[in-house]
């Protein structure tokens, strides 16, 4: 029963979407998330010592870009984010973060895949096969799905055009039905950042998307607020 429910509130969640297809379904295999930063940073990562009971913020660019060990004053914080990763480049690098059976895992990532023209259902798909993995080979690990941050669109550069906050919007209430059919927690973090007309407010971001260094400290005061950390 409780395995027929969760089917039923995902399929809810993809039908507020657009209900175009189901949540199996994927788009053909993308290996361009492969490039140098990205071999140069998962390289670092499976250096280091495996240890375990780590809290692990796990993503692309907004995640990389963050002091999480001094935002939390906390050791056992590591920073497995990539800028410019997408969904399939996280997912592929998924071993690593498993085997060292983390505490919690705070993942978030689909803005490059939607920069890409990546289908909003395609995202939401590929982050169900990353919360699937994660459950089934690290059952105690807690997951913290976070919604993707607004962006503010008249300061995106142009190659960022695909980016808007009408698909970070449709995403995000995806991500929010995905978590509840699965049992996991999902971080809303788009009243942190947004202004009243739902933007990213200019003042805290580099280029739209972005965040200042200055500006985690809002995500990291949240996540604490939340008691989450």
């Amino acid at each position: 029963m409780k395995r027929i429910n969760r089917s039923i509130m995902l399929m809810m969640g993809l039908l507020l979407m657009s209900g175009v297809v189901a949540a199996q379904e994927v788009a053909p295999i993308d290996s361009s998330y492969w490039n140098q930063h990205y071999a140069n940073r998962l390289a670092f990562f499976r250096a280091m010592p495996d240890h375990h009971k780590r809290i692990v913020f796990l993503g692309d660019s907004m995640t990389e870009g963050a002091k999480w060990q001094e935002l939390f004053d906390e050791k056992r914080v590591v920073n497995r984010g990539i800028s410019g990763d997408v969904t399939y480049g996280v997912y592929a690098r998924l071993d690593e973060v498993i085997q060292a059976r983390p505490l919690k895992v705070f993942l978030l990532c689909g803005v490059n895949d939607m920069k890409r023209g990546i289908a909003t259902n395609i995202i939401l798909a590929n982050i169900e096969r990353i919360v699937q993995r994660i459950k089934r080979e690290s059952p105690k690990t807690r997951l913290f799905v976070q919604g993707l941050l607004p962006v503010n669109e008249s300061m995106l550069p142009a190659a960022y055009g695909q980016v808007t906050n009408a698909k970070i919007s449709t995403l995000n209430t995806g991500l929010s039905a995905l978590c509840t059919a699965y049992d996991v927690d999902f971080i809303n973090l788009h009243p942190v950042f947004a202004d009243a007309q739902g933007r990213m407010r200019g003042e805290l971001v580099i280029d739209g998307l972005h965040l200042k260094q200055a500006s985690y400290i809002l995500w990291a005061n949240y996540l604490k607020s939340s008691n989450v950390m």
